[in-house]
């Protein structure tokens, strides 16, 4: 069996290429705006505009690839992504900058749907999980090595966009020239939102903020640093560091989720987040404390999308993951889209510090929805674990269905029935909860939209005590 990172090879370079140019270009427009002193407002927009493009990208990218192939589409909205980033050397209009982050946006969903769909079907699966992990180191190493480019440009100027436009022309050269076959057309993937609404709604909610906190950050944060007068370098490795959090709590939060339940870990990731931005927003700013700061938010915020992407996936059958995976792309773009702006306006009228206020109201908003959902979830199945068990009992009323009735018959032995009222008043003091009951798992539900379905061969019930050997008496 061959290396995956070897047989791979032209995938991952172009991969790292590409998000060179793309990791730095976002970073850059902030910086430059910011420089100018352009209205946060216009700041925000940018980054909206871009995750934008990307929700519009996710449906033309089925149809171009499915069109005219996958290296096709990748080299046209390659060459479309080198063209825009080169545009905004030539036009100084905040309203054609909005129009060129929303293409850039679209081919960018583009080059990322053909790389991940190549990927995805052409691993084996004794090694997919090893091919896409690499791919996300590279992705991240590429979005830091964007970051770490731009420190060598403290003055910004014309230089950087041109290296951008250079890697995103350049990232066409190892995708090109592969000798890996070419994988099959793309199947367009149905959206069923309301559906998995229904059945995850604490991962869809998750994933939802998480695109709120994404774009808001990204769009915002350089802007912020240099609202506090940190020099380009310090603002480069401040989005260097935390984007190497980010990147090193994949492999450690991935194994943690695997032993926790995801729920309970969402809740504690949100609770946490929102105090550490909290604190980021009232407490004095210096560098030694935000880098500090930054790298925890980086582990906190950076692991909410995955962790609440495969809690959603551990409860939805094979048949389902491509439209799930269409809805969460959907929704964590739409928040992306949103977060920008709403942050950039709180910016405007408030100041910078809105910026991680935001942030922090967001998780706490997080972590009290999940609370909410998770409750209600407990609550709906204890209720239920109850109806299904005394679907097993006969009536109260009936003297027959109590072990007094028992007692009453001189053939059972006196014992026995002590034995059986205790095990019933256990039963009761239990709550009829069933032993393999978890609050964190999702129920999935039934066509009734408030009902959960629990069918008796899901329930788990006590097994019945041994019988004991029962005494005969002679009728007086």
């Amino acid at each position: 069996m061959s290396s995956p990172y070897r047989s791979f090879s032209a995938l991952f370079l172009t991969t790292l290429i590409m998000l060179i140019a793309q990791g730095s270009l976002s970073t850059y427009l902030g910086l430059s705006l910011a420089q100018k002193q352009v209205d946060s407002i216009w700041i925000g927009a940018m980054m909206s505009c871009y995750y934008l493009g990307l929700v519009l990208g996710s449906k033309l990218g089925h149809k171009l690839i499915s069109r005219v192939g996958h290296i096709r589409a990748f080299v046209a909205c390659a060459a479309i992504v080198s063209a825009c980033a080169m545009s905004h050397i030539l036009i100084d209009q905040l309203e054609v900058w909005l129009l060129l982050r929303v293409l850039v946006g679209m081919g960018m969903m583009c080059q990322y749907m053909v790389l991940e769909s190549w990927l995805n079907e052409q691993a084996e699966n004794s090694q997919r999980g090893a091919v896409f992990a690499f791919y996300m180191l590279i992705s991240y190493l590429g979005m830091i090595g964007g970051q770490l480019m731009l420190m060598q440009f403290p003055e910004l100027g014309l230089a950087p966009l041109l290296i951008i436009s250079m890697c995103s022309s350049l990232c066409i050269v190892p995708i090109a020239l592969t000798s890996r076959i070419h994988p099959a057309p793309l199947q367009p993937a149905p959206l069923k939102i309301l559906t998995f609404w229904r059945k995850v709604p604490q991962s869809l909610t998750a994933i939802t903020i998480a695109g709120l906190i994404a774009g808001a950050f990204y769009g915002l944060a350089p802007a912020y640093m240099a609202s506090k007068e940190f020099s380009t370098e310090q603002i480069t490795i401040f989005m260097s560091v935390t984007i190497l959090a980010g990147l090193l709590a994949q492999w450690p939060m991935g194994k943690i989720s695997d032993r926790i339940p995801r729920s309970r870990i969402l809740r504690f990731n949100a609770a946490l987040l929102a105090i550490l931005t909290l604190l980021m927003t009232i407490l004095p700013l210096n560098t030694a404390f935000f880098m500090l700061t930054s790298f925890c938010y980086g582990i906190l915020a950076f692991t909410i999308y995955p962790i609440a992407s495969a809690f959603a996936n551990q409860h939805i059958e094979q048949d389902e993951r491509v439209a799930l995976s269409a809805t969460i792309l959907l929704t964590f773009g739409l928040g992306a889209c949103f977060g920008p702006l709403i942050a950039a306006g709180l910016i405007h009228v408030l100041g910078p510090d809105m910026l991680y206020a935001f942030i922090s109201v967001c998780s706490l908003l997080l972590f009290l929805r999940l609370m909410r959902v998770n409750y209600t979830l407990k609550m709906t199945k204890r209720l239920l674990d109850e109806q299904q068990l005394a679907q097993f009992k006969m009536g109260s009323g009936d003297l027959v269905s109590s072990p007094l009735a028992a007692a009453l018959d001189p053939r059972v032995d006196e014992a026995t029935v002590l034995a059986q009222m205790h095990d019933e008043d256990a039963a009761k003091a239990q709550g009829y909860v069933s032993s393999h009951y978890d609050e964190d798992v999702e129920p999935e539900p039934e066509t009734d939209d408030h009902l959960w379905d629990y069918t008796p061969e899901n329930m788990v019930y006590p097994e019945p005590a041994a019988p004991e050997e029962v005494e005969f008496k002679a009728q007086p």
